[in-house]
């Protein structure tokens, strides 16, 4: 056994151990293989718990194409998944070309049902002329999801099933376990107290209040920045401040952003923000924060330890990144994620969505829709029996 393999495999088993709905379907699959001669490709974050999603769609009888996401790929644990006799492609240091290069060879293989996450996967076999022999797959994140709404809404020939749509995702793991991870890496990546500190969180969406009340819980000041009035209000009325990001970038000493759009923080915010001021990410793709404007505008860059960068600005005044504007739970020298129950809960939408358009792909539209109600009311009910 080599040492990526001996380091991955335990923190495979601890994480099965404790993931109760994915075990409990890896009987049912076993018995029934909804995947049986069915290739499934997948572009995903390749970090323990996904190795278990994946290993109950093998044991359904799939065979795995795949890769991970950009800058999330955890190496032991593409060693576990190669030892199960999975093809996967990429590894931690994969830069972005590498990483598209890699989606396209899963592509190039076929595969019958898609498992993606930021709809690279989608769009690429949307390019190469496969979406007629698809019978479908589902699709993780809303940016993935915007991204096929905008640029292929009407181009899409088999259904994708959406699974941040689903209630029971924006509530367990947007919200509470993606809100507290963040917190948490924030915590570990930068040792700082959360007391008394100024926090801007940039989007008012299930993560983004998610992050905002546990900074609250832990005394942090937070105010939001949302384009959406209705969240607006619901920030307000949550006891937040809500003002526009040229008016708190100079308040704030901590940014984090949760849009899923481009370059909501860019270089007129960061000529604005005080001295220290410390900026992360929490969106899927790493382009929230305008990196790229960021290293231009800077006249010096120290990289202080693995996750933090520490850039000089024309005016004096310093700004601290983490984690290179990656994902900032899944990117780092110690990524954790969301919690083993939240994905637990979110990869059985992910399993029984995937089952459901194996088997009956027929009473789905194509295109991108929510995860029916009966598969949420199911698992629902599931994991309030777990908690009693």
């Amino acid at each position: 056994m080599n040492e990526l393999l001996e380091k991955g495999q335990p923190r495979v088993n601890w994480i099965r151990s404790r993931m109760q709905l994915l075990r409990n379907v890896q009987e049912v699959f076993e018995r029934e293989k909804p995947f049986k001669n069915k290739t499934i490709g997948v572009s995903l974050h390749l970090e323990p718990k996904t190795a278990v999603l994946l290993e109950t769609l093998k044991i359904g009888g799939a065979k795995i194409v795949g890769t991970g996401n950009l800058g999330s790929t955890q190496d032991d644990i593409v060693e576990v998944l190669k030892s199960w006799g999975m093809t996967i492609y990429g590894e931690r240091s994969t830069d972005k070309e590498e990483h598209l290069s890699n989606v396209l060879k899963i592509v190039s293989a076929k595969p019958d049902l898609l498992l993606d996450n930021g709809a690279d996967l989608v769009e690429l076999a949307i390019k190469n002329n496969l979406d007629g022999t698809i019978f479908g797959g589902t699709e993780e994140t809303t940016s993935g999801d915007d991204k096929l709404r905008t640029k292929f809404l009407n181009k899409i020939n088999f259904p994708i099933i959406v699974i941040n749509d689903s209630p029971l995702k924006r509530i367990v793991e947007n919200q509470h376990a993606v809100g507290q991870g963040n917190v948490e890496s924030i915590m570990r990546m930068t040792n700082l107290m959360i007391n008394g500190r100024r926090f801007v969180i940039v989007g008012y969406g299930w993560c983004g209040r998610g992050m905002a009340h546990y900074l609250r819980s832990f005394g942090g000041r937070v105010s939001i920045v949302e384009i959406d009035p209705i969240k607006n209000l619901e920030a307000i009325m949550d006891g937040f401040r809500v003002d526009s990001m040229k008016k708190l970038a100079s308040w704030g000493q901590f940014f984090c952003t949760a849009t899923s759009r481009e370059s909501v923080i860019s270089t007129e915010e960061f000529n604005m923000m005080p001295d220290g001021a410390i900026l992360a990410n929490s969106g899927h793709f790493p382009n929230e924060i305008n990196v790229e404007a960021l290293r231009k505008l800077a006249v010096n860059i120290v990289k202080i330890g693995a996750d933090l960068e520490e850039f000089e600005l024309p005016n004096s005044r310093k700004l601290i990144l983490l984690a290179g504007g990656q994902m900032i739970e899944l990117a780092g020298t110690e990524p954790k994620g969301n919690s083993i129950e939240a994905m637990d809960l979110g990869f059985m939408l992910q399993a029984l969505s995937l089952e459901l358009i194996s088997k009956n792909p027929e009473v789905l539209k194509n295109g991108p829709q929510p995860v029916p109600v009966n598969i949420n009311n199911r698992i629902a009910q599931l994991m309030v029996e777990n908690f009693k």
